[in-house]
């Protein structure tokens, strides 16, 4: 916690100290009247008692200074709160997406991923959707309403084409706002061949204040073939780790559809929340209040104060 103004937290303690002080003294003070005219057993029943409500009352007021006092400081805390901010996810649907080294398949698995991280992330978070293969193209435009997001999903176009990852992510960043929490998932086998470089690109995306985060789908020794070409299946796990670091990001591989899932599943939280400076003035204004008004009027009822 910082203070934009301490001089009035300890202006609060010296007016808490004071009024414990006054309270303290005027309850001897009444306290030596009433012996004054007490027989003994109203004097064994009087010191028998363990808690005195007039210093409860006054440690209450005491604590509703000091709070008031905090709150007049200007305190401010961070806190890990929802960014509410917007994430682009790219979604790959290139040719090489329909191999099968992921169960059922590399763009099955990712569509289900994309699910998840649609279920996970906070609400109210604005969330969009790219698909590329041979060019890019927007399937959502930024929402905060699941359902609509959810429907979407359905529409991602099924594998085909070359994979132009560079447009993808110009395509993405066009979609997000100036300024706030922005960041871009990309999935993908990170084998571009067509269109702008992302290594290139990622670099002024980041410097935009766009994180991206890399999510490598498919392995690189199955042996396998991309169905219908003599290709093989594999991924490019330099090239999405320089994408990430590019821009602030993270790289992660996913070899099975489970592990995607899981792994998007935690980024819709990772990607959605900051650590943020927030000014607590009002909150501990109001708990100053509440607390000091209780005191005062406890004290009043009881007649132990003013």
């Amino acid at each position: 916690m910082t203070l934009a103004h301490p001089l009035w937290l300890l202006i609060g303690l010296l007016a808490a100290a004071a009024f414990l002080a006054l309270a303290h003294l005027a309850s001897r003070r009444g306290a030596a009247a009433a012996l004054a005219y007490s027989d003994l057993a109203f004097f064994e029943s009087a010191t028998a008692r363990r808690i005195d409500p007039a210093l409860v009352l006054a440690l209450l007021c005491a604590a509703g200074i000091v709070l008031l006092g905090g709150a007049l400081a200007g305190p401010h805390i961070v806190a890990n709160l929802p960014a509410r901010g917007a994430v682009v996810l790219c979604v790959d649907v290139s040719g090489s997406m329909r191999s099968t080294d992921v169960t059922p398949t590399r763009a099955e698995a990712a569509d289900a991923a994309v699910r998840a991280f649609i279920d996970e992330a906070p609400a109210g978070t604005r969330i969009g959707i790219v698909a590329f293969s041979s060019g890019a193209g927007v399937v959502q435009a930024l929402s905060d309403d699941k359902d609509a997001l959810r429907d979407a999903v359905a529409r991602i176009p099924p594998p085909n084409g070359g994979t132009a990852i560079g447009d993808a992510l110009i395509t993405a960043a066009r979609l997000l706002p100036a300024s706030g929490k922005r960041a871009i998932v990309l999935i993908t086998d990170g084998v571009n061949n067509l269109g702008a470089d992302p290594l290139a690109v990622a670099p002024q995306i980041g410097a935009a204040g766009i994180e991206i985060d890399t999510i490598g789908i498919g392995t690189s020794d199955s042996g396998q073939l991309v169905p219908g070409t003599d290709e093989e299946a594999t991924i490019d796990e330099d090239a999405l780790r320089q994408i990430a670091a590019a821009a602030n990001g993270a790289y992660a591989r996913v070899a099975d559809a489970g592990s995607l899932r899981s792994r998007l599943a935690s980024l819709a939280s990772s990607t959605t929340r900051e650590r943020r400076r927030v000014d607590a003035s009002l909150p501990l204004a109001l708990a100053g209040g509440v607390v000091l008004v209780l005191g005062l009027g406890g004290g009043m009822v009881a007649g132990k104060f003013p």
